[in-house]
């Protein structure tokens, strides 16, 4: 596969998906350098499991806002460790883990999860819920945030769509990595960052996988391949991009690690984790893992 398939036609009111040239070699590559890298920490299987516990909690913490509505029924508590899992919003979010601050986030994440269901309104939905917040550098993980929430809640519906996957406004992420042109060094990709292109890039990627012997928890598989391919840039960068979140990593699958937020907890004594989410004064939050999942 040298680049994607034809445009898929889109029936009404769906998004449309888009045309997306992407490398087969380069995708061949990241996939070989997944496999080898995970092999040595308990396989691939492993991270697919780790990746449907991170779901499982989201879901576990969320389905009561979901079911009600009222931003009451999404505790300060849960959300924390929920934060903990998200590597970029826990850098960011500390000003927002205090009242009334969190309250006003806790409603505009009520808003975001009402019709969640009708896949034709994600988009407003995502910009919705970042207009109710300054519209600065220092907010960009807002964005994150409302993308890490809809894939954890219903990962079928929803594929991941946070700004390393891919930041039209940036030109930056796994697609850029992965796009089909020799001069995509010295180009401006031309591609919405909405819905319909995340959606389109795990169709194709999926594809890709079947096509070579991936059956099995497959959607799970393409958010690892994507982060490992996004790792793999950030290692060829020196770390320069998001130094702050990815110093020099010791094995090929920290980056991985990190990205997908699976870093977030360090096992303590008694039962007790210390994570990486910190308060505005820069201390960590230690939460009690027993309360993570039922």
């Amino acid at each position: 596969m040298s680049a994607s398939r034809s445009l898929q036609r889109h029936r009404p009111g769906e998004p449309e998906r888009p045309r997306l040239e992407l490398s087969g070699p380069i995708l061949g590559r990241s996939l070989e350098s997944l496999v080898q890298g995970a092999e040595a920490q308990g396989g691939v299987e492993h991270w697919t499991d780790a990746l449907q516990l991170k779901s499982r909690m989201f879901q576990q913490a969320l389905q009561p806002l979901l079911e009600s509505g009222n931003a009451a029924d999404l505790p300060l508590e849960s959300f924390k460790s929920l934060c903990a899992f998200m590597a970029s919003v826990r850098r960011r979010v500390g000003p927002y883990l205090e009242q009334p601050a969190y309250g006003e986030m806790a409603a505009a994440i009520a808003v975001l999860l009402d019709g969640m269901k009708d896949t034709t309104t994600t988009d407003k939905r995502l910009a919705d819920f970042c207009a109710r917040f300054p519209q600065d550098r220092k907010h960009r993980w807002v964005r994150d945030l409302a993308a890490e929430i809809l894939h954890n809640l219903d990962p079928e519906r929803f594929p991941l769509m946070c700004r390393w996957v891919w930041d039209r406004r940036a030109n930056t992420g796994v697609i850029r990595e992965i796009w089909f042109d020799d001069n995509v060094d010295n180009m401006t990709i031309d591609l919405a960052d909405g819905y319909g292109t995340f959606l389109m890039l795990r169709v194709e990627v999926s594809q890709y996988l079947s096509d070579n012997g991936v059956f099995r928890d497959v959607m799970w598989y393409v958010d690892l391949l994507c982060a490992k391919i996004y790792a793999d840039y950030i290692a060829a960068q020196g770390g320069v991009y998001l130094r702050a979140d990815f110093s020099a990593p010791g094995d090929p699958m920290e980056h991985v690690r990190r990205l997908l937020g699976l870093d977030g907890v360090r096992a303590g004594p008694g039962g007790t984790s210390r994570t990486r989410l910190k308060a505005i004064t820069g201390e960590a939050f230690v939460i009690d893992e027993t309360k993570l999942l039922d």
